[in-house]
């Protein structure tokens, strides 16, 4: 009853499943692998943004350019602060509110981007506290130029003067006349009352919608799977029911159309 496995027909079937399971699971697993990969970045990430709140602050230029290594240790910078810019739509604390970012005006010619805080409520500049005038040493956080539409930062334009959407060298550059450093740096306290901003892990290395993405691939390489196996299945009952019939003289043909009619 079984004869018609070794037709050219079903010498295709057999080694088209033998080879695409194996395949599969090895796609799936890979896929998997670079989930946890992702898993162990962001969980790396973290353990450092947190350990370096503990180490000595170093000078900013020593730090640069940002890097998955330099980002979130703690750097200090002198220089006077120039314009005050407004950063709407941040959340701390599950509260909706916005950071007051001002230009740190160093001694190279470059500002330094610097959150001072954050502020509850709608961006505005009636209660906003004024930068300290004079020249001023600060410390913080150093953190890596930010890009709109990725980990919730807001590619939002239009916004009134003085606000700006996202902490990047390429979005305040045409804001203020003189250079930006591609990076920024939160302050380890809030300035002026404010709350301080808390580091955040460096780009690329969070669960983000790239991690959930190889994990939704995981899956459908392993259900690819169980697709595979229940269509040699099915295509097997078939012709093995095709065959019998035959046998019974309940259809007539040399060839059993069963496989044609399960894949129609």
């Amino acid at each position: 009853m079984y004869r018609f496995l070794l037709t050219p027909r079903w010498w295709g079937i057999n080694v088209f499943v033998l080879l695409s399971i194996p395949f599969c699971i090895f796609m799936g697993s890979w896929q998997l692998g670079r989930f946890e990969d992702r898993v162990q970045d962001h969980r790396t990430a973290t353990e450092q943004v947190a350990e370096a709140q503990s180490e000595a602050p170093r000078p900013l230029k020593d730090m640069l350019p940002v890097t998955k290594a330099t980002s979130g240790k703690l750097v200090t910078a002198s220089g006077r602060y120039g314009k005050q810019l407004l950063v709407p739509g941040r959340e701390l604390d599950g509260r909706q509110g916005f950071y007051v970012l001002a230009l740190l005006r160093t001694g190279s010619g470059e500002a330094l981007p610097v959150v001072r805080g954050w502020l509850p409520g709608a961006a505005g500049t009636a209660r906003v506290p004024a930068p300290p005038a004079g020249e001023v040493t600060v410390t913080g956080a150093l953190q890596a130029s930010e890009t709109p539409g990725d980990n919730g930062v807001s590619a939002q334009g239009g916004l009134p003067a003085g606000q700006t959407a996202a902490i990047s060298a390429a979005s305040l550059v045409n804001l203020v006349p003189y250079d930006v450093y591609d990076a920024w740096v939160t302050l380890s306290k809030g300035d002026s009352g404010m709350k301080a901003v808390p580091a955040a892990a460096p780009p690329d290395s969070g669960l983000d919608l790239k991690a959930f993405q190889n994990l939704g691939y995981t899956a459908e390489w392993f259900a690819f799977v169980g697709f595979v196996i229940f269509m040699w299945f099915r295509l097997l009952r078939r012709e093995v029911e095709s065959v019998r019939d035959a046998e019974l003289g309940l259809v007539t043909g040399e060839e059993p159309v069963a496989v044609d009619a399960a894949v129609k």
